[in-house]
């Protein structure tokens, strides 16, 4: 199955922290720094392809070429991808961060939107969409809606589990946006759960299952 924008991680580090993630019996303290880990790594794998900008800089031996980027902000969708965060700030410290709050509809399966915190200069940068889960697509099309109300032209989700339903919409609904994902599984099941997946992320980050 072919999608477009869609990279998954290929690395045997990345599919044993998966599968660790995967296991009912994984403690709550070793849910989050697997989350924080492989947050790490797709942050990583994403920016291989930000615009950088050259200019020159003094080494102790001489002038050399160095490489900066602009303005990055994280956006994190409440409450799940609030556990990305910290992953993510391992690899750009100096990110903004900001966030959306939104929960499912258990009887529609769709996404209300409640909450919305986003930097003034968002629009300057690249935009992260952090969340965990792509099951529906339901809740990051829409997180991608908001962002791209506030100007924004430069997206990239990023997801520790995608379903296949959910890349195709957010692959319909907004063809220019970037996914990459730890994993892709098979399917949604009637609840609209990403199978084999991992049960609901955000309980699991917070404890509250």
């Amino acid at each position: 199955m072919k999608f477009s924008n869609f990279y998954l991680l290929d690395n045997s580090l990345v599919k044993n922290k998966v599968s660790l993630i995967r296991d009912k019996n994984c403690s709550v303290s070793q849910f989050r720094n697997l989350v924080k880990d492989l947050s790490i790594f797709l942050c990583y794998e994403a920016c291989k392809d930000l615009k950088l900008e050259v200019s020159k800089i003094e080494t102790p031996l001489e002038e050399t070429d160095g490489f900066s980027f602009g303005p990055i902000c994280f956006v994190a969708v409440l409450r799940a991808g609030l556990g990305m965060v910290p992953g993510a700030l391992e690899c750009v410290p100096d990110a903004s961060v900001g966030n959306i709050g939104m929960f499912r509809n258990e009887e529609t399966l769709r996404p209300v939107r409640y909450y919305c915190n986003l930097p003034k200069n968002i629009s300057k940068g690249h935009v992260f969409i952090l969340d965990p889960m792509l099951a529906t697509g339901g809740s990051i099309c829409d997180a991608i809606d908001v962002v791209k109300e506030h100007n924004v032209t430069d997206v990239t989700c990023l997801c520790l589990i995608s379903a296949p339903e959910g890349i195709k919409k957010v692959n319909e609904k907004h063809p220019d946006v970037k996914i990459y994902s730890a994993s892709l599984d098979r399917e949604l099941n009637s609840k609209g759960y990403i199978m084999p997946g991992l049960g609901d992320a955000g309980d699991r980050i917070f404890g509250t299952l």
